[in-house]
């Protein structure tokens, strides 16, 4: 019995061993199962990604190309400047796109590539000429043959993002140069076309280098791993990450080629911080660091960028620049020892000093009083969820010189003008649009135009003061008045309903009988200007205001006519443009085209112009305007700029609170504003204000005369200064004024009289011209 037992005792234990084995096999099966459904689970979620939208990618912001041809108003200092804010390389023979040189009157550019919104154009150089202010001549550098037409490729200004976490510039593969891939690959994943997605060799290939190198030189992970963890993990160093990142990497790969899965790492990879935003991709980060579209870079920039990928933060070249090029040696060295760059390139490019922009000031920098209506009429004309939109392009119609010169002046005046008032609030607004297209050029929201804080030139309204007599005027000459009529300057008293009494006065309290239309414009004499507007009617004046594009109540008080009327300088200018255009109202717009991500236009500007004023009322009111600046409040003007047409109002508001002018040249107008947000007391008026604003602005942009082309039926007429009417010169003092003839009575004749013999003493000259009237 006891030897029966002790068999039995003793197969036991291997009864117990199957059955362990059977249960691991069990539990391995539902482990393989479980591995495979979360497999396909994993799969979903890779395909969902790599196959539908990627990336949230911003909308692209550029604004107007430069336009080149013989005799634009463009000067040698400006067309360097507009190459600075493109990035352009300054060298000594352009030979790639995106390099100049320069001389004294000439400049050669190789100019980008670019897609614009009505077409690609191919690179190409340019020879350009410059006299003056003037571009004098354009060639091809290699023919000499004359050139009337180019363009420059545009300044990236900004990316709208909505996400406002990550930030990136999509590029394609074909787009990234090969050294950077070369490099990229050599560093990170050297196996990268060889392996599955995850490389055993690699690892231990890595453990071995950064033992030998004794710091961590290369990573374990291959390219594909990483493009896992950032499309989908999160930064958690735990196991269970890393078996779930090898795994994903095994599907991206079975799933997908090589190149695409490349393209996608390019993209994605996290490459700095941009305040609160992350730079992620190569193709932001090469303007985040550099300024420059990926394909110019250099071998020492492509190599610092690829040492970012191993810590963004610990290399980051603006906090820690020598650490920064240790990496960026280290990768050029493992080029060189790998024969992918020459001896020659690795000592040059490693002796080269990081070349930084300034952090934060990718392309052009920041222009938060342009964007800002820039997104306000996105908002208006598409809604306010237009911009989710993926990767539009949105060519916008500011003009960088314009709006540098605009800037400068509202700086370097504005600290003069603080200066002489020793008022330190002192603020100012600027809008500068090209009338004759409707566009806005530039914006200056305040005396710090980097400042994205409230933007007075959209949101600060305030009286315009004499910047309502145009207006007034023009709406005077469209009801029958000329530029001759004879308009009362008498002490007036108008009593409201409520019983008070309002005496207007004149800037200089003094009266003068009567004036010339043209004469109470230019002198912007308030009296002679309430009663013109209570003549022709406070209806027909309001009425006259919105169809200039006035859009607000507009409140029926005599006081209108002089200046009571709020508006903010972009509204001025709006209003302003009418007049420039002789009655052509149009809407003034920052946008030009706008495409979707696949380049395909979702919209084009179209300039549609509405006529609400007369073309004879509209060219005398901007004729009387030009007096303004030949010789009435604006005359500063003409001193400065001798020998140039201008035309322009002065406004200034009650106890000099505001200071206002509106201005333009042949191409032009521009409305400034000065004064403080207490609404206090500047000490300034329109001419000694918002005017030196102006004018430090033309010293940098230049002035194009305008040319002023009256419409048919406009002839010169000479009108009696005695009455405003039609009369003949030889018999009476007259004034030669332009008018709609046809509207205008018989030019009076001499009247007959008695011819006496001169008295004792009395010249025979002065006594015919008392026959003839020739004493004026």
């Amino acid at each position: 019995m006891a030897k029966k037992q002790t068999r039995k005792s003793r197969k036991k234990p291997v009864k117990q061993r199957r059955s362990w084995w059977g249960l691991l096999f069990k539990l391995a099966l539902v482990g393989a199962v479980l591995m495979g459904i979360f497999g396909i689970y994993l799969d979903g979620q890779v395909k969902e990604r790599f196959e539908g939208q990627k990336w949230a990618l911003p909308a692209l912001v550029y604004s107007r190309p430069l336009e080149l041809f013989p005799g634009q108003k463009l000067s040698h200092a400006q067309m360097l400047r507009e190459l600075q804010l493109l990035n352009y390389r300054k060298v000594a023979s352009p030979g790639r796109p995106g390099e100049y040189s320069v001389t004294n009157s000439r400049i050669e550019i190789h100019r980008r590539a670019f897609n614009f919104s009505d077409g690609a154009e191919a690179a190409r150089s340019i020879l350009l000429t410059f006299e003056g202010l003037r571009l004098k001549r354009m060639q091809n550098p290699s023919n000499g043959r004359e050139l009337g037409y180019a363009r420059m490729d545009p300044v990236l200004l900004d990316r709208l993002n909505v996400e406002k976490r990550e930030d990136r510039l999509l590029v394609r593969l074909d787009q990234v140069p090969p050294l950077l891939v070369t490099a990229l690959l050599t560093v990170e994943d050297r196996d990268f076309y060889q392996h599955d997605g995850v490389s055993p060799l690699a690892i231990l290939r890595a453990l071995v280098v950064n033992i030998k190198a004794g710091r961590t030189v290369q990573g374990g992970s291959t390219l594909t791993q990483q493009l896992a963890k950032n499309f989908f993990l999160t930064q958690d160093r735990s196991l269970w990450r890393k078996i779930q990142e090898a795994y994903m990497a095994l599907i991206i790969d079975f799933r997908y080629e090589k190149d695409e899965i490349l393209e996608a790492y390019l993209n994605e990879v996290y490459l700095g911080q941009n305040g609160a935003q992350g730079v992620y991709g190569f193709g932001l980060a090469s303007y985040f660091y550099f300024g420059l579209p990926l394909s110019e870079l250099n071998p020492d920039q492509i190599a610092l960028m690829v040492a970012l990928v191993k810590g963004p933060s610990y290399y980051d070249p603006w906090r820690n620049a020598e650490r920064a090029q240790e990496r960026r040696d280290l990768v050029l060295r493992l080029l060189a020892n790998e024969g992918h760059i020459d001896r020659q390139t690795y000592e040059r490019a490693s002796s080269t000093p990081l070349q930084l922009i300034e952090r934060g000031r990718m392309g052009y920098g920041r222009t938060p009083g342009f964007m800002g209506l820039l997104r306000q009429e996105l908002k208006e004309r598409f809604g306010a969820d237009f911009l989710r939109q993926n990767g539009l392009k949105i060519f916008s119609s500011l003009d960088p010189i314009a709006q540098h010169s605009a800037e400068q002046a509202v700086v370097e005046q504005l600290k003069q003008l603080r200066a002489n008032t020793k008022k330190s609030d002192l603020e100012a607004a600027m809008v500068v649009t090209n009338w004759r297209k409707g566009e806005v050029s530039a914006v200056v929201g305040g005396a710090d135009p980097s400042f994205a804080g409230f933007n007075r030139a959209l949101s600060a309204r305030r009286p315009i003061g004499s910047l309502i007599k145009p207006p007034v005027y023009a709406e005077a000459l469209a009801n029958g008045y000329t530029l001759g009529s004879a308009i009362k300057d008498e002490p007036i008293s108008l009593r409201s309903d409520s019983g008070q009494v309002w005496r207007p006065n004149n800037y200089d309290r003094q009266f003068r009988g009567q004036v010339m239309l043209v004469d109470a414009l230019a002198k912007s004499l308030n009296v002679p200007t309430v009663n013109l507007g209570m003549a022709i009617g406070l209806d027909k004046v309001i009425d006259g205001l919105k169809r200039m594009g006035v859009q607000q109540p507009i409140p029926a008080y005599p006081s209108l006519m002089l200046g009571t009327l709020e508006l903010t300088p972009f509204e001025v200018n709006q209003m302003y443009l009418t007049l420039a255009n002789q009655g052509l109202y149009q809407q003034l717009t920052s946008i030009r085209a706008i495409q979707d991500e696949q380049g395909e236009l979702l919209y084009q500007h179209g300039a549609k112009a509405v006529r609400v004023l007369e073309p004879e009322a509209g060219y005398l009111a901007l004729y009387g305007m030009t007096k303004v600046v030949g010789g009435g409040t604006a005359a500063h003007l003409a001193a400065r700029f001798p020998n140039r047409v201008m035309a322009g109002k002065t406004g200034t508001t009650n106890d000099l609170r505001d200071t206002w002018y509106a201005g333009l040249d042949n191409e032009e107008l521009v409305s400034v504003w000065v004064g403080r947000d207490d609404n206090g007391v500047t000490g300034l008026t329109g001419s000694s204000g918002a005017l030196r604003v102006y004018s430090r602005y033309l010293d940098g942009r230049g002035v194009d005369s305008l040319e002023l082309t009256a419409p048919a039926g406009i002839d010169q007429v000479n009108f009696a200064v005695s009455d405003g009417m039609p009369a003949d010169p030889r018999c009476e003092q007259t004034r030669l004024l332009p008018a709609k003839a046809a509207d205008l009575p018989g030019i009076r004749g001499c009247r007959p009289s008695s011819p006496t013999l001169p008295a004792a003493g009395e010249q025979i000259g002065d006594w015919l011209k008392d026959i003839f009237n020739f004493a004026r």
